[in-house]
C-alpha cells in the first residue's frame, strides 16, 4: 500500500500540497489528474524521495521497488533487447554472478532465485513488450544509437515495464506512442500485476487502463473509484450540489443583512438586528469548487471552395528510393473529417506530408487553385524559436499587423498577455503546442492536417480542440493516438497499410480490436455466438446529402429566431396595447404564434436531421 499522510510542500512560496492524504492499496491502477501546474509531477518526485517534504509522510512497504521512465535514454551501442533485459537489475546481477560462481551452495541459491523470478523466459517477455511498443524482431537487435530520442523513450518504457516494479509511476506515457502502441499499453497496464499510478490526459487510457482516479485540487488529494468518465460525472454532481448550497447560503446572508441594515438603528428592532448579526457571523459561506479556466481555440474561417479541394490519381510518394505509398486514388472535400489509421511505419506521416505539400509525388495531384493548407506536426513544436516570445513569432509571420490584433490572435488560442511576452523556452508543453497550432491555422486553411495534435495538451484543452474542429468549416486530416479525439471529430477513416491507402469499412472499435488481436484481422466472435452482420455504412453521397439537410435546418432555425426576436421587440411596444390599436396587436400576436409554431417544427426537423447524420456516420447507432 502507498500511504500519503497529511503532506505539505511548497515551491517558491506557492503551496502545492496542504494536508494532502491518500491511501492506495496494492494492485490498484490509478490515474492522477489535476490542472496543469497543480503538482502532479512533483508528487511523483516526492514519492520517489527526490524532494524533501515540509510536513507529513509518504510510506511504502519495506523493500518495495519504485519504477518510472527516465527523462532521457542514452544513445548507446547496446541492442534494444539487451537494454530492456538490463532494466531488471536483479536478474542481470544474478546472471553475471552465475557465470563466475564456484561454491555449490551459492550456485544453488542463484539458480533457485533465477527460477523464482522466471529469468529463463525473460528474453521472450522483453521481446513481446518491445513488439507491443512498435519494434519488430529486426529492430530489437539494432543498437539504441540507431534510433531517435522519441523511439529511445519507448525503449525506456519497455525497460520499466519489463522490470515490473511494485509501484509503477508513468508520466504521460502515450505522448511518444502511436495509436497502436497506446492501445497495447492500455491492455498491458490493465493486466499489470502491481500498483500503477499514471499521469495522463488521454481519456481512453484513463477509462480503460485504470480502476481509480486520484484527483489533485487546491493542494488536496481525493481518490474516486472508477475510470475518468465516472469521475467526471461524480465531480459534476458534486459541483452542482455545492453550487446550489452556496446560492442558498448567499441568499440567506443577503436576507439577514438586509434586515440588519434596515432595523439596526431602530430601538424596537435593535435586539433582533443584533441577533441577525450573530447569525451572520456563524453562517459560514460555502465556496463552490473553482472551475478550470475556459480553454478555447479560435480557428479562422476559410472561404468555401468548389469540391474536390484535392485529388490524387495513381500517385506514388517516397523519399528518393522505392515509394513508401503507391497507387493513391484519393479525394478530399472541404467538409471532410478524415482519420488516418495504420500501424507504425506504414506511411501515415508520409501521406500527411504529401497532402501538406512537403513531399513531391509521381502521378496526378490536383489542388483547388486557391487552396491553403495548414500543417501541424509534433516536430514543429520543437522547432519554435526558444529565445523569442509568441508575440515575436506572430510579428515575423504577420509583420504588417498591429500588436493589439496579434495579441487578440494569441488570446484566441489561450495565450494571454503574460504568455504573449514570455520566451518560448519558459512556456509549458501545452502552451508551445497552442502556439504551433495558431501558426498552422494563421492563414485560415481550407485543409488542416494535424499529426498528433494532443501531445502536451491537458484534458480541457483537448475538449476545446474537439469543439473547435467540429465547428471548423475546412477539411481536417488527423493522425492521433487519442481515440476520444478521433471518435468525436472524424467521420471518415482511411487505412494506410501495405504501401497503399483505402477507406476503412469498420469503425474505431473494430480497428481497436484489429490492433489488439495482433493478427492483422479483426478479433473473432466468441465460439457459439451468432455471426454479427456488419452494419451498412452510408455512402459518401448520402452523407453529403444529410449534411446539406442539416445545414438547411440550421439556416431555417436562424431565420425564424431572427423573426421571433423582431416580433418580440414589436410586441414590447407599450403603445401597441392602447385600446385603439388592439386589432393591430392581435395581428402581431398571431404572427408571433405562427413563428413560434414554425420554430418548433424547424427544431424537430433539425433533431431528425442530426440523428440521421449521426446514424450514418456511426451505423452502430441505428442498430442499438
Amino acid at each position: 500500500m502507498l500511504q500519503i499522510d497529511d503532506i505539505s510542500f511548497s515551491i517558491d512560496g506557492r503551496p502545492l500540497f496542504a494536508g494532502a492524504s491518500a491511501r492506495i492499496p496494492a494492485g490498484h491502477k490509478v490515474g492522477l489528474v489535476g490542472r496543469n501546474g497543480a503538482g502532479k509531477t512533483t508528487l511523483f518526485r516526492l514519492i520517489r524521495g527526490e524532494m524533501a517534504l515540509e510536513g507529513g509522510a509518504i510510506s511504502l512497504p519495506a523493500r518495495a521497488r519504485i519504477g518510472g521512465v527516465a527523462q532521457e535514454v542514452p544513445s548507446s551501442a547496446t541492442s534494444l533487447i539487451d537494454t530492456v533485459l538490463q532494466a531488471d537489475t536483479e536478474r542481470a546481477r544474478l546472471m553475471a554472478e552465475a557465470a563466475t560462481a564456484s561454491a555449490p551452495a551459492r550456485i544453488a541459491e542463484i539458480q533457485m532465485r533465477l527460477a523464482d523470478i522466471d529469468a529463463w523466459s525473460a528474453e521472450g517477455r522483453a521481446s513481446a513488450i518491445l513488439k507491443g511498443l512498435g519494434f519488430d524482431t529486426e529492430a530489437q537487435a539494432r543498437p539504441c544509437s540507431d534510433f531517435s530520442g522519441g523511439w529511445r523513450m519507448r525503449v525506456a518504457l519497455a525497460g520499466v515495464l519489463f522490470a515490473q516494479p511494485d509501484l509503477l509511476l508513468l508520466d504521460e506515457p502515450t505522448n511518444y506512442l502511436d495509436l497502436e502502441g497506446a492501445l497495447w499499453l492500455e491492455s498491458y497496464l490493465a493486466r499489470y500485476p502491481h500498483t500503477v499510478i499514471i499521469i495522463s490526459h488521454d481519456r481512453g487510457l484513463l477509462n480503460r487502463a485504470v480502476d481509480h482516479i486520484l484527483h489533485l485540487e487546491e493542494g488536496r488529494l481525493t481518490l474516486y473509484a472508477g475510470g475518468y468518465d465516472v469521475f467526471a460525472r461524480t465531480r459534476a454532481e458534486q459541483r452542482a450540489v455545492l453550487a446550489a448550497e452556496a446560492a442558498k447560503v448567499a441568499a440567506r446572508r443577503a436576507h439577514m443583512q438586509k434586515f440588519v441594515d434596515r432595523f439596526r438603528a431602530q430601538a424596537t428592532k435593535a435586539r433582533q438586528a443584533q441577533s441577525r448579526l450573530k447569525m451572520l457571523e456563524k453562517l459560514q459561506p460555502i465556496t463552490p469548487p473553482s472551475e478550470a479556466a475556459r480553454h478555447v481555440f479560435t480557428f479562422p474561417e476559410p472561404e468555401e471552395l468548389s469540391p474536390p479541394i484535392l485529388r490524387l490519381e495513381d500517385a506514388a510518394v517516397g523519399y528518393g528510393g522505392p515509394p513508401v505509398l503507391r497507387g493513391l486514388n484519393l479525394r478530399i472535400d472541404q467538409d471532410d473529417r478524415i482519420a488516418l489509421l495504420g500501424r507504425n511505419g506504414e506511411g501515415k506521416s508520409t501521406l500527411s506530408k504529401l497532402l501538406a505539400g512537403k513531399l513531391p509525388c509521381t502521378g496526378t495531384l490536383t489542388r483547388a487553385s486557391k487552396l491553403r493548407v495548414g500543417y501541424f506536426a509534433q516536430h514543429q513544436v520543437e522547432e519554435l524559436e526558444l529565445d523569442e516570445t509568441p508575440l515575436q513569432h506572430l510579428q515575423r509571420a504577420r509583420p504588417h499587423e498591429a500588436p493589439p490584433r496579434l495579441r487578440a490572435r494569441l488570446a484566441g488560442f489561450g495565450l494571454m498577455a503574460e504568455q504573449a511576452e514570455t520566451v518560448v523556452a519558459r512556456l509549458s508543453g501545452g502552451q508551445k503546442a497552442r502556439l504551433s497550432l495558431l501558426l498552422a491555422t494563421l492563414d485560415a486553411p481550407h485543409l488542416l492536417i494535424l499529426d498528433e495534435p494532443t501531445n502536451h495538451l491537458d484534458m480541457e484543452s483537448r475538449e476545446a480542440l474537439v469543439e473547435a474542429l467540429s465547428a471548423y468549416s475546412g477539411a481536417v486530416v488527423l493522425v492521433s493516438h487519442d481515440m476520444h479525439l478521433l471518435s468525436l471529430v472524424a467521420d471518415r477513416l482511411w487505412l494506410v497499410a501495405g504501401g497503399g491507402v483505402a477507406p476503412y469499412e469498420g469503425d474505431l472499435e473494430s480497428y481497436r480490436a484489429l490492433l489488439l488481436s495482433g493478427e492483422g484481422k479483426p478479433a473473432r466472435e466468441k465460439p457459439g455466438a451468432a455471426p454479427k452482420r456488419p452494419p451498412r455504412r452510408a455512402s459518401r453521397d448520402e452523407i453529403l446529402a444529410l449534411r446539406g439537410a442539416l445545414r438547411k435546418s440550421e439556416s431555417r432555425i436562424e431565420k425564424l429566431e431572427e423573426m421571433r426576436d423582431k416580433l418580440a421587440t414589436k410586441l414590447a411596444d407599450a403603445a401597441l396595447y392602447e385600446e385603439a390599436r388592439l386589432h393591430e396587436l392581435q395581428v402581431w400576436q398571431a404572427k408571433y404564434a405562427e413563428v413560434m409554431d414554425g420554430l418548433d417544427r424547424a427544431e424537430a426537423l433539425w433533431i431528425a436531421a442530426q440523428e440521421a447524420l449521426d446514424a450514418a456516420l456511426d451505423p452502430e447507432l441505428s442498430q442499438s
